[in-house]
């Protein structure tokens, strides 16, 4: 009985000892970062309103197709329309002012000519008494009353000219501000009119009619129909090796034990400060068949890929890098790329030697 004891705890002793074994194999090994993030629609963008008001009227319903400038929503505008039926009286008002301007004008314009055609006669009377002055034709007094007629035109015309301008001004002044007040109102009015910015699918409502609606409040979701796109984050510390075209696998957890293929197609070049990482975006090469925004993904990016590698399980690998080759021998090695379950090893371990992991 005490043999057969013996026996049985030697066995036991002998499986807790055994080490599990394997030999390195030639294979291919990647290099990838990770990175994780959402899907998002093409273009997609949250709705918000330029001014507060209450939510009067949806106009549309979640999931639906939109086109471009298509209303979305309604608010109550009752103090914009009356701002705006304001300005386009206060705009007629000033219309009706403009033709007294306008009256005013043409009787400028003529007066602007007498004044001219006045300066033209003193003129040719001013030269010719200038020229007849050193003969003693003419005396000295009268000279300086042709003088000063000569100079009293050119005066008067200046000063036509000058209230011709102003009253041009005046006018062109007036016209501007009161179509600028006109076109502040009825834009003021639009505002209240939310519309979409192209054309796409409406993927959610997030507000209810009667609700106050300031300028933060998000109103809807858009974004274009069946285009999809992947933004990631990458951590700061592997984004250096990160660039475009560089090929990406995808995991969902909408579709288990599957895995597609992306691209990355663009890095945004600033790190966000609070998660210390940067975004990327990648487009799928074989995209499900069906994706919706804001579905959770993980990524794998290839960095690189090397053929015919000596490569162990990383499982195997020791601390300081080394294997363990016997049950007491512990060897260092030379590791090169590695991925979530493989490492290569460039040095210190042949294809054909067997190393060990001793069990926990």
């Amino acid at each position: 009985m005490q043999k057969t004891l013996f026996i049985t705890l030697l066995f036991f002793s002998s499986c807790k000892d055994k080490l599990d074994q394997t030999k390195p194999t030639i294979g291919d090994v990647t290099e990838s970062v990770y990175a994780s993030g959402i899907i998002k629609s093409e273009n997609q963008y949250t709705v918000f309103s330029t001014v507060s008001g209450i939510l009067k009227k949806i106009d549309v319903v979640a999931g639906q197709t939109i086109s471009n400038d298509q209303l979305l929503f309604e608010l109550e505008d009752d103090k914009a329309e009356l701002n705006t039926q304001n300005a386009r009286l206060t705009y007629q008002l000033s219309q009706n002012a403009n033709h007294y301007i306008q009256d005013k004008i043409s009787e400028m314009e003529i007066k602007v000519q007498l004044a001219s055609d006045k300066l033209l006669v003193d003129k040719s009377f001013y030269d010719r008494n200038n020229r007849i002055k050193q003969y003693n034709i003419i005396s000295e007094v009268d000279f300086e009353k042709v003088e000063l007629a000569y100079k009293s035109s050119q005066l008067n015309l200046k000063t036509s000219q000058k209230q011709l301008s102003q009253l041009k001004s005046q006018l062109n002044f007036d016209q501007n501000k009161n179509n600028i007040l006109l076109q502040i109102g009825q834009k003021t009015q639009n505002d209240y009119q939310i519309k979409s910015a192209f054309s796409g699918q409406l993927f959610d409502v997030l507000v209810k009619e009667g609700t106050l609606i300031s300028p933060q409040i998000p109103l809807a979701i858009i974004g274009q129909k069946n285009a999809f796109l992947l933004e990631l984050e990458v951590d700061e510390n592997d984004m250096a090796r990160i660039k475009v075209n560089q090929s990406v696998l995808i995991t969902l957890d909408s579709y288990k034990n599957q895995v597609f293929e992306a691209k990355v197609d663009k890095i945004y070049p600033i790190m966000n400060e609070r998660s210390r990482t940067f975004k990327i975006e990648a487009h799928f090469t074989n995209p499900p068949q069906k994706l919706y925004p804001n579905l959770s993904a993980e990524a794998n990016i290839i960095i690189q890929t090397k053929k015919n590698a000596i490569t162990i399980p990383k499982n195997y690998l020791l601390k300081g890098d080394s294997v363990q080759v016997n049950k007491k021998e512990k060897r260092k090695v030379k590791i090169g790329l590695f991925d979530y379950q493989k490492v290569e090893i460039l040095e210190g371990l042949k294809a054909d030697e067997m190393i060990y992991k001793l069990k926990e």
